[in-house]
């Protein structure tokens, strides 16, 4: 299970629901239903850890919670 916040939502583009994970750059995936892209975006984050971590990048501390304005 990931520690960084989570964005869910409808894109009537995409025709899906689309999960973002705000601090991993590019990090996002879709699915059919709201469970469905939770889950694969876990999968995705976890991905983006370890090819970050292959590449000797940076790996952002989860700060929880974000505000946005």
């Amino acid at each position: 299970m990931i520690k960084y916040e989570v964005i869910l939502y409808w894109s009537e583009e995409d025709n899906a629901f689309i999960a973002e994970v705000p601090e991993l750059p590019g990090c996002m995936a879709d699915g059919g239903n709201y469970h469905e892209a939770l889950a694969n975006v876990e999968q995705i984050a976890q991905e983006w850890i370890e090819t970050a971590r292959e590449l000797g990048r940076e790996i952002p501390v989860p700060k929880g919670r974000l505000v946005y304005a």
